[in-house]
């Protein structure tokens, strides 16, 4: 497995078009502070800091997840922690560079 896909942003095999038309909720992981700065409309805040601890209300939407964060470090944090806990899950990057993509 290359770093690209380690980390989330490489060989995706679905399409940001392809999660929203499955009702995709995008969650922005940056601060809350940042979030305020700017963010994608609709978009949840749930900081990385506190993800985890949200894991089971992210599940009980029951909707497929796009996460996206300032550059796609963070996002692909937390794509990972919500893999690893049975949420289908995309690394949508940076959240303008996501914003330009829907």
């Amino acid at each position: 497995m290359g770093l690209l896909s380690m980390l989330g942003l490489g060989g995706k095999s679905e399409s940001v078009k392809e999660y929203m038309d499955k009702g995709a909720v995008i969650i922005d992981v940056r601060t809350v502070g940042e979030f305020r700065e700017g963010h994608i409309k609709n978009s949840k805040n749930i900081p990385l800091d506190n993800i985890f601890s949200k894991v089971n209300e992210i599940k009980r939407l029951e909707k497929p997840v796009i996460v996206c964060c300032r550059s796609g470090m963070r996002s692909a944090q937390a794509a990972s922690i919500l893999k690893n806990n049975g949420i289908d899950v995309m690394n949508g990057g940076g959240w303008q560079s996501l914003e330009n993509k829907l």
